[in-house]
């Protein structure tokens, strides 16, 4: 069973000064022995000084450099065995620690923070989370509740093992909670209610937009990319025997479309059969259930 003393919790940060001033002092509260870092990600406000004031570890970058390039440095700067990941605008309640904790004591090697509809920040990101939730549940066949949710318990040496995937930008989460279905790892969801941030979000819709949509393809390129490249080459090639089917009944004749729908099936199903053994090499030792020191 594992105590406050046994976690490391990372807090990436950037411009973030008001949210820590009264977040650090509750959090503290709560994990009494627990090393606490915040990864001042190059902020212009004055998130360090915040920091040390109420005592705890702090890294900064030179400059701003995403969301997962601070969880990776907290990652390598964790001494503890196991690491929490909160956000550091006060969306995440410290009194939600103690139940990720108990639930990972199950024998999970990671617990993931599963926020209400309530919770999300607008309309628009709950449907582009829904969305997300349900491509990993059919890709992993398992429930994801939360894909993109940056609240998390974790083993350490597990989640280090996925560092060199982790993207520096904010689909992070996206893509260890992937790894880590591929590599076989316990995975498991707690429902919480995440508390409306003060300030404004650093995520912009329009700007992050494409950049959302791209979590689409990773979550089927990083667990199984035959999964999803083999329904669109299936889909060309009926759409490629259908047209054939439509001119050689209705003009009796074999056109170049239907030659370009069952080629593009081909090289689509190659590609995707290709990025799978690519997969397979990348998982090859963190999938093994006999890899020591697991």
């Amino acid at each position: 069973m594992i105590s406050y003393s046994d976690i490391s919790i990372i807090i990436p940060a950037k411009n973030e000064a008001n949210n820590l001033s009264s977040f650090l002092p509750k959090l503290a509260s709560q994990c009494k022995d627990s090393e606490i870092i915040v990864i001042n990600d190059g902020s212009e406000d004055d998130t360090e000084e915040v920091c040390k004031k109420h005592g705890v570890k702090v890294i900064t970058h030179p400059y701003s450099k995403g969301n997962g390039a601070a969880i990776k440095t907290g990652a390598r700067a964790a001494t503890r065995k196991v690491i929490i990941c909160m956000d550091g605008d006060g969306q995440h309640q410290p009194t939600d620690i103690p139940r990720l904790m108990q639930e990972y004591d199950k024998g999970y090697a990671m617990v993931v923070g599963a926020r209400s509809k309530k919770s999300q920040a607008n309309f628009a990101r709950a449907i582009a989370n829904g969305i997300y939730n349900t491509l990993a549940s059919w890709m992993t066949e398992q429930t994801v509740l939360d894909l993109t949710s940056g609240f998390r318990i974790v083993n350490a040496k597990k989640f280090r093992e996925f560092l060199y995937l982790l993207p520096n930008g904010f689909s992070y989460p996206t893509t260890i909670t992937m790894a880590f279905f591929r590599a076989g790892y316990s995975v498991n969801y707690l429902p919480i209610v995440a508390l409306k941030r003060e300030g404004n979000s650093h995520i912009s819709l329009s700007k992050d937009g494409v950049r959302f949509l791209l979590i689409i393809f990773k979550v089927g390129t990083l667990y199984s990319p035959l999964k999803l490249f083999f329904p669109l080459s299936l889909m060309h090639a009926v759409l490629g025997l259908s047209y054939y089917c439509y001119t050689y009944f209705a003009f009796h004749r074999f056109t170049n479309m239907s030659t370009v729908l069952f080629t593009t099936s081909i090289i689509i199903f190659l590609i995707g059969l290709i990025s799978e053994q690519i997969t397979l090499l990348v998982y090859k030792e963190t999938s093994s259930p006999y890899n020591k020191n697991n």
